[in-house]
């Protein structure tokens, strides 16, 4: 019998030794009963004292295997798949295009790689650069700060998809760059709309030699185009008060004068085509050839590499073969505005770090989060997938956790009702069990 023991107390103590480690260098006043009541949902933990109370009934306790058995999570426990995923499995939904199996987030992190992936390729293939930026900055720049509701406040919620608000008119030719995307769409199916925009559209900036954009997903679409935003919430290119306009735009966002011309840079990538939004030559010397369709005019003379040559050419004005439309030259006309035109015109770093902060703010705006702390898929910084977890790398010769791993920790801790911060109260089943393990442990070396 008491051989049959130690197999049994092995499998507890590598559990319980496992849990106090990592409990005790995340938060050392936290007590091993608190780990096992965070740990297990309340059900759970019914289930294991019906499974355990027989045999404190029987006259002979043959074994602790079923006790040890009785302490292993059902494959279907959702806080342990929670677990298996943030330790580093791949998601149940994880596969290209399967739609099947729940999510815990609006949309898939490994869908959303390798939807990364597929935009990088499609850049490659077809110049699209300056469609994509432009479909994530209408998508989310109809944010009203003054309305609290969702999705009634506009913003990044995939609404741009519907035919409705695709005909407006500051959004002509957009059709073209959801087309492109909704093949990656149909692939990765745990991916939302909104996601999806938002990640082309910083995607392109970077590819084009911008900046990296600090994002994070999981933002929630809409589902009817009856939540379309009203027309006439986004930038109008010539209007009676540029100056005016812009602010009246950008304010209701939430941004200021900086942010603003920050913004109005990204316009050093792609053309301006007549057809569509009225402005801008047919063709020039610079477009007529392409990359991609030929033809529109360009405010830059490389239109496809993001850089700060779109305030070196607004500020000279020498070439006629570049635009130049009444909101980009009140940049340097007003007092405010032309601060920070100056400043980037000769500073291509200054305005690299400021764009990167306001493209991701407009790419958080009115977005609706789930989770509501979104999700990051660029763990390791170079946005490749997360190693799969060692337990050995976190409480082998090291003092501290990683920050990584504490999150992991604390969200586990929060999905279950708990807090770090506020330990549950002794759980005395939990206590009874690790007394009998041990109790049966010398026992056995008495015995022997």
């Amino acid at each position: 019998m008491l051989a049959g023991t130690l197999p049994a107390v092995r499998f507890l103590g590598r559990v319980l030794a496992a849990h106090q480690v990592m409990a005790e260098r995340l938060y050392p006043s936290t007590s091993l009963s608190c780990i096992g009541a965070c740990f297990l949902r309340s059900a759970s933990k019914r289930a294991m004292i019906r499974s355990a109370l027989p045999l404190f009934a029987s006259r002979r306790l043959s074994s602790l295997r079923a006790v040890a058995a009785s302490l292993r999570p059902s494959p279907l426990d959702p806080v342990h798949i929670r677990l298996f995923q943030d330790a580093g499995g791949r998601s149940l939904s994880s596969s290209p295009g399967s739609a099947a199996a729940a999510k815990s987030a609006a949309s898939d992190p490994v869908q959303l790689r390798s939807a990364r992936e597929d935009i990088r390729e499609l850049l490659k293939a077809t110049f699209c650069h300056p469609i994509l930026v432009r479909l994530g900055w209408h998508d989310s720049g109809t944010y009203d700060k003054n309305i609290e509701e969702w999705p009634q406040r506009g913003g990044a919620n995939g609404s741009l998809r519907y035919d409705i608000e695709l005909k407006h008119g500051a959004n002509a030719g957009l059709v073209n760059a959801l087309r492109l995307l909704q093949p990656i769409k149909d692939k990765y199916s745990g991916v939302t709309y909104a996601d999806l925009f938002q990640l082309a559209s910083a995607t392109a900036v970077e590819e084009a030699g911008g900046p990296k954009i600090p994002m994070k997903y999981g933002r929630v679409d809409v589902i009817g185009p009856e939540l379309c935003p009203e027309e006439g919430k986004l930038p109008s290119a010539g209007p009676p008060s540029p100056a005016d306009h812009l602010r009246e735009v950008f304010y209701r966002m939430g941004f200021n004068d900086k942010e603003i011309v920050a913004l109005s840079g990204a316009h050093t990538l792609g053309r301006s085509r007549p057809e569509r939004s009225g402005w801008g030559k047919s063709e020039t010397k610079y477009t007529k050839d392409g990359p991609g369709a030929p033809g529109g005019q360009s405010w830059t003379v490389q239109w496809l590499k993001f850089d700060n040559s779109y305030f070196k050419d607004i500020k000279e004005q020498k070439d006629e073969d570049l635009l130049v439309l009444p909101t980009d030259a009140i940049l340097f006309d007003d007092p405010s505005f032309k601060i920070y035109s100056e400043e980037y015109a000769q500073d291509q770093d200054s305005f690299f770090k400021d764009y990167a902060e306001a493209h991701s703010k407009l790419s958080n705006l009115g977005a609706k989060f789930d989770p509501p702390e979104g999700i990051s898929i660029d763990d390791d910084g170079k946005g490749s997938i997360p190693e799969p977890f060692q337990a050995a790398k976190y409480s082998s010769g090291k003092r501290e956790l990683s920050e990584a791993m504490k999150q992991k920790i604390r969200r586990e801790y929060e999905a279950v009702g708990g807090s770090p911060d506020k330990p549950l109260k002794s759980n005395y089943f939990l206590n009874i069990m690790i007394a009998v393990a041990l109790l049966a442990f010398l026992t056995s070396l008495l015995g022997n």
